[in-house]
Formats: structure tokens, sequence, C-alpha cells
């Protein structure tokens, strides 16, 4: 019996890696043109923006895996705890999984992969450690904590983190393993629901994805309307006011003009009722742009 409803956590990590993507797209390209358009770039826009889309989804997938995993373990009985505390310092720190069971304190610092470079390597254990600390001036002294990274197939620093686990261990007297996939679910021994709640998942949601993103924001035009007007008018007209992006990336994106063409009479009908001359401006610039391609 699975602890997971499918549908709910395909909304989740839909709504995670795809929710106004298109707007945060264009925010990047209006603040940064030359890394899609720059002469000095080994790639073409459609190319560029294409990778820009794929590392986004990337990150925003790592972030929906904690919130996956969060609630999987919720399922079976582990209770959440506070994950957000500022340190004597000032700083702040945030635990990507804290739970309690049993009078026991879960912590699970949670990464996709182990394949980063010496300085990320390094830069983990000291946010680890800093947290294991932290756990344990805020009085915390049974305390089971993991470094866990989902993909079991990457082990590039495993070596690494094995020597400095054995030093937290000894100097925290607390119980550090490192784990990969599904070894955090056999540590804790609930091996069942990795197979049958988080594989499950990832195979049957993996399928409902398309080979490449869609570039053509037409294509669904109202839905990329309602998430552009949406952006800051100084951003939008930062952006317009690229003739280079209009002519270069907006016949990808843009091809049939029907998402110009409702913006220019929303911002028409905007600048009629409010007078700002700001929206006169950006009014003026789509129309333009509807113009030089």
């Amino acid at each position: 019996m699975r602890s997971l409803d499918y549908n709910i956590i395909s909304n989740l990590f839909n709504k995670r890696l795809f929710e106004n993507a298109k707007s945060s797209l264009l925010i990047k390209i209006a603040k940064n043109p030359n890394r899609y358009i720059g002469l000095y770039r080994p790639s073409k826009p459609y190319t560029k923006i294409i990778q820009n889309i794929t590392q986004s989804h990337e990150i925003k997938f790592g972030d929906a895996f904690e919130e996956l995993i969060r609630l999987n373990f919720e399922s079976l009985g582990y209770k959440s705890l506070e994950r957000n505390y500022y340190l004597e310092n000032g700083d702040r720190i945030n635990y990507d999984q804290l739970f309690s069971k049993d009078g026991v304190v879960i912590f699970i610092e949670q990464k996709v992969r182990d394949d980063h470079d010496s300085t990320k390597k390094r830069g983990q254990i000291e946010n680890f450690e800093k947290k294991l600390k932290n756990l344990q001036q805020l009085g915390y002294t049974d305390i089971r904590s993991y470094i866990y990274f989902i993909d079991d197939s990457l082990r590039k620093n495993k070596n690494y983190y094995l020597e400095r686990i054995e030093y937290l261990k000894e100097f925290y007297n607390c119980d550090i393993y490192l784990t990969y996939g599904k070894e955090l679910y056999l540590s804790e021994d609930i091996e069942q629901n990795w197979e049958g709640d988080i594989l499950f998942f990832l195979k049957k949601w993996k399928k409902s994805l398309p080979e490449l993103p869609k570039l053509n924001f037409d294509l669904d035009f109202e839905d990329t309307f309602n998430e552009i007007k949406l952006m800051s008018i100084n951003d939008l007209i930062k952006l317009f006011s690229n003739e280079e992006i209009i002519k270069q990336i907006f016949p990808i994106i843009f091809p049939s003009k029907k998402t110009l063409r409702i913006l220019s009479s929303f911002y028409n009908n905007e600048f009629i009722v409010s007078g700002n001359n700001k929206i006169k401006k950006l009014y003026l610039l789509i129309d333009k742009s509807i113009e030089l391609y």
C-alpha cells in the first residue's frame, strides 16, 4: 500500500518546476541579454534558451525532491521540526530535513547527486557540521544524522565524506551516516517505501514529461499573458527596449505574436485608465516590437 497520492505529488513537482517558468526566463533575458544573444557565445539563442530552462529544472527538481521526501517521512509517522534558525552571529541556517521519531531527532542534509568539485564538497561538510553543532546547542542529545544523495549512481566524493564523518562522529558523539538512494530508507527500516512510493512516483511522472521544453509561448498565449502581466513594468521596458532580443529571441518564443498583441491591448487600456507615462512607454515598445520581425 502506497503512503503517497501520485496526483498530489505530481502537482507538487509540476508546480515547483514549471510554474512562472516563462516570466522567469524573460526576466533573465531582460537583465542579462548577452548570455543569450552575445557574440562571444558558442551557441545560438534557441540552444541557450533550452540550456537555461533545463538547468533551471535541474535546480528546482532538487527542491521538489526535498518536499517529496518530507511528505513521505511524515506519512510514515515522522514529525517535522522547525527547519529555520538564526545563529548567534546572525547567520541563517535551513535544514533540508529535520524530524523527530521515538525520541530521536533525525537530521538529513539532502542533495540530488554526489558529483561536485573539491570546493563544494568542503562547503557541504562545513554546512553539515554547522547544522549539527546548532542542534546540540539547542539541547538535542539523541541525534541520528545523514549526508544523503538521492542518485546512487554517482559517488565521486564518497571516500572524502566517509573520512570526515569519522571525525565528526567522534567529536560530536552522535550517529552520522553517508547514504545514497535507497540506503537512507534501509537505514531507517522503511525500504519498501523507497520502491513503493519514491521510485513508483518518479517512473510514472517522468513518462509525462516532454522530450524538450516547448519554446513557443504563443501555443498557450492566454496563460503566457497572465504570467507576463505580473512582471514589473521596469523589467518589461528593459525587455522590449532591446531590439536584438526582439529580433533574435522573440521569433522563437512569440512566433505568431498572439501574446504580444494581447499585451499591447492590455497595456494600452492600462495607460488610458491610469495615465501613467511608464505604461505608455511600455505599450508603445510592445507595438514597435510587433513590427520588428
